[in-house]
């Protein structure tokens, strides 16, 4: 591993700071924390930890020695100085003389000695970094660094690698008896330089922030090479990355060869995995899960491999991991293609065994601590499809993606364990304690979700104008966007405005095989879809005596057979899910009160209104609630400002004129047409409906 401190962007950091008044040192610990948080092979969203201890200036101007530790809720990749909060030293120090301390009464003394009462609340780690006498203190969960703190020799390891520089400290829950087996071993070690926690992770003291960091990769590294040297001893050099053509149509054998097979691909498997997982979530949990892919060289290899044998069913890398792993992989089998009948019954079948093994696992852990805890969902968070990669399973997008980074670094631990060791992880009754700890259950439980959490929504011509806003209303609302358009750069600029999680797809509706791959791409993305905004079209004018035979034909092309590819291709999918869903098209004004000279679009908007009413009969049946929006005078690509300018003067009316030419007297905007569309999203119990957009206008009110 490579340092990448720069003396320069150490001393642009502290430049930049001192404008706000923020002390050197914890500028500096700002610039190495984050330094630390952009690798994730040694932290992953919000994991390690980083302090410095300095002396601030109270409200009574008096000189107090402060732990700046960081706070709950921050990401050492994006941390800034007032996620490091200040507390009181010398309280901290006099908590050494209690025997015992609980979690709650450990919170409770970081919080009411904070210097300001407002700042988020210190680590549980807080304490631990108090009690190492050095001025900076750097902890990651670095991959290495849990290769070796997980093997059943990890002390002996650790000696061997480390001499004494680094103090073995066996596994200790986190919080209050952990600070003081640390404060007891570095009196007992003056001269070390760093931890290495037997389950749990790495941590390098200095004096300057450059020392501390500087350690930490030279601790790494020195684990990095000690586990390349133990792989090339044993034959297991890494292998050449495997031929993109192979990608997911290879399964492992007994002898460890790849063999080609023609297996199904995530956007075959996805929809009846959402389904299952549904099935089998509890009361009270949501029916919508997200699916996050991993298919590169690792997760197949893994998938292929190690991950359907018992070493990784024999726990997480590090407790912290359990949270997002819910202990271990639910592994299925090779789906054939062609075969997905009898796969989904297996699968099922082995999704409801984990949600058994997961129970058992709650009732004896529960038993053991008194029958105080109250079981959380028995949901997997990781499976393992061999043939296709590995997947993250979470409540959103973002929380699916997340699950699977913390999934890819479980994968490179359990393998590289095992290649150069015995992977032995924490034992059941710390994973239980961990995932069932008070504090950790806190952290999760700050989010509220949205209405649209869960949701996976599909938005056709959504590089501009009416699509684009409706998209941004859906995202607005917690849902997970794919953004559909002829122009793939608008789609792809319009995803990247709303969120990382969006999706931005090339999409030409009238072609059957850009509809199927824009669809398989969602699923790859997401595992599902849940509501379809049809709403791409195209405006085109004349009169019907004397229009082209292949203009009406184009305009039926995407305005009726558009639709029509893309509702059919969504409702397949919502069928396999089992889950309902919504599709909604943008029908227009013209579907309902046509105007002259533009029959091209009339007509093929009326027909689309008849589209969206057959849906809606053939597929209720289904839960697929399928409703229409009809809008008047938006400004877009179809109604753009050279057109209204046009329009206005032949009539003799101010563009403002023209466009509030309505019963309100208001133009509408393409955001108030999205919020139609949400709307409709939402009415549980409303299908085959037209809601107007319009301001008001008598010839187009339904009757």
């Amino acid at each position: 591993m490579k340092s990448l401190w720069s003396d320069q962007d150490a001393a642009a950091c502290v430049a930049r700071y001192a404008a706000q008044n923020v002390p050197e040192a914890l500028a500096l610990r700002t610039y190495s924390a984050r330094l630390l948080g952009a690798n994730p092979k040694l932290v992953l969203h919000g994991g390690g930890n980083t302090s410095v201890k300095l002396t601030m200036t109270d409200v009574l101007g008096d000189a107090v020695r402060v732990l700046c530790v960081k706070g709950s809720g921050w990401d050492l990749a994006t941390i800034e100085p007032a996620g490091h909060p200040a507390v009181r030293m010398d309280s901290l120090y006099r908590l050494r003389q209690l025997d015992r301390l609980s979690d709650e009464g450990m919170v409770n003394a970081l919080r009411t000695n904070l210097l300001d009462n407002t700042a988020p609340t210190p680590s549980v780690e807080a304490l631990l970094h108090a009690y190492v006498p050095h001025t900076f203190i750097d902890h990651t969960h670095a991959l290495a660094a849990i290769v070796i703190a997980d093997q059943p020799d990890g002390e002996a390891l650790c000696r061997q690698i480390y001499g004494e520089q680094v103090v073995w400290i066996p596994y200790v829950m986190p919080g209050f008896e952990l600070a003081q087996v640390v404060a007891r071993a570095v009196e007992a070690h003056p001269q070390a330089q760093g931890l290495l926690l037997g389950k749990h992770g790495l941590f390098s003291f200095g004096d300057t922030a450059k020392q501390s960091y500087e350690r930490m990769i030279d601790f790494v590294t020195r684990a990095e090479d000690f586990i390349a040297g133990r792989k090339a001893s044993r034959g297991l050099a890494s292998p050449a990355p495997a031929d993109a053509a192979s990608v997911g149509s290879h399964v492992a054998s007994a002898s460890g060869k790849n063999n080609r097979v023609a297996t199904a691909s995530m956007a075959d498997v996805a929809p009846y995995l959402r389904a299952a997982l549904a099935d089998i979530a509890p009361a009270g949990s949501p029916r919508h899960w997200l699916l996050s892919l991993r298919s590169d060289t690792q997760a197949l290899d893994f998938a292929n491999g190690i991950g359907q044998t018992e070493v990784a069913q024999r726990g997480v890398a590090t407790p912290d991991h359990v949270i997002r792993m819910k202990g271990r992989p639910v592994v299925l089998a090779v789906p054939p293609v062609g075969q997905l009948d009898g796969w989904v019954t297996d699968m099922q079948a082995r999704l409801s065994d984990f949600v058994a093994r997961y129970q058992a696992y709650f009732e004896r852990n529960n038993a053991r601590v008194g029958g105080i805890k109250k079981m959380l969902d028995p949901l997997p968070r990781v499976i393992v499809l061999p043939g296709v990669g590995m997947v993250g399973v979470g409540k959103t997008a973002a929380e699916a993606a997340i699950n699977a980074d913390v999934m890819a670094s479980w994968m490179e631990v359990v393998t590289d364990s095992d290649a150069c060791g015995t992977y032995e992880p924490v034992s059941e009754e710390h994973e239980f304690d961990m995932e069932y700890w008070s504090l950790e259950q806190a952290k999760l439980g700050k989010s509220s979700a949205k209405p649209l959490a869960g949701r996976v929504v599909v938005v056709t011509g959504a590089g501009s104008g009416i699509g684009a806003a409706t998209a941004r209303a859906f995202a607005a609302q917690g849902a997970e966007l794919a953004i559909l358009d002829l122009d793939a750069d608008a789609a792809q600029a319009v995803a990247s405005s709303i969120g990382r999680q969006v999706l931005g797809l090339l999409c030409d509706v009238t072609d059957a095989g850009s509809v199927q791959r824009a669809f398989a791409a969602v699923l790859q993305r997401f595992g599902g879809v849940d509501i379809v905004v049809s709403n791409a079209g195209i405006a085109l004018a004349g009169g019907m005596l004397n229009l082209p035979d292949e203009v009406l034909r184009q305009s039926f092309e995407v305005n009726f057979f558009g639709h029509q590819t893309v509702a059919k291709t969504a409702v397949a999918i919502m069928k396999q899910q089992r889950l309902g869903g919504v599709l909604l098209f943008n029908v227009s004004k013209q579907a309902i009160n046509p105007g002259p000279d533009f029959g091209a679009y009339g007509t093929s908007k009326a027909a689309l209104l008849a589209l969206m009413r057959q849906y809606a009969l053939e597929h209720g049946k289904d839960g697929i609630r399928v409703n229409a929006v009809n809008a008047d005078r938006i400004r877009s690509g179809l109604l753009n400002d050279e057109t209204i300018a046009r329009r206005a003067k032949a009539r003799g009316l101010s563009e403002a004129d023209y466009m509030g030419g309505n019963l309100l007297g208001q133009e509408v905007t393409a955001q108030d047409v999205a919020q139609a569309f949400v709307v409709s999203a939402q009415l549980p119990k409303t299908t085959g409906n037209v809601l107007t957009v319009d301001g008001g206008n008598v010839a187009a009110m339904l009757r």
